[in-house]
């Protein structure tokens, strides 16, 4: 799976630290999937959430962040959309949140 972008991850991780490792991990994990549907993510990633046909919700650090990605299957192409605190994840609509920075 090919992730866009990562520059999203590294300034996340920037401004909190304390999920470099956990983003990096998942980085490696996602990277390296081959996932052609909802079923073969989710038996990797059991706590994944899945909201509709593309989008999909990672729980990062013992869900105290939240990623919020659009995967392109056919493509193997993954695009960051939101990363967050379980707390501003509270505050947003995951269904229809855009491409844009809220941290």
């Amino acid at each position: 799976m090919r992730v866009i972008a990562v520059r999203t991850l590294k300034e996340f991780w920037r401004k909190h630290p304390e999920t470099q490792n956990a983003l990096r991990a998942w980085y490696q994990e996602v990277s390296k999937a081959d996932w052609r549907n909802h079923g073969q993510l989710k038996s990797q990633f059991k706590n994944a959430s899945v909201l509709n046909a593309k989008r999909v919700v990672f729980n990062i650090k013992g869900n105290d962040y939240r990623l919020i990605v659009d995967i392109e299957y056919r493509l193997q192409i993954m695009f960051m959309v939101w990363a967050g605190t379980h707390k501003q994840y509270e505050k947003i609509d995951a269904k229809k949140i855009g491409y844009d920075k809220t941290y």
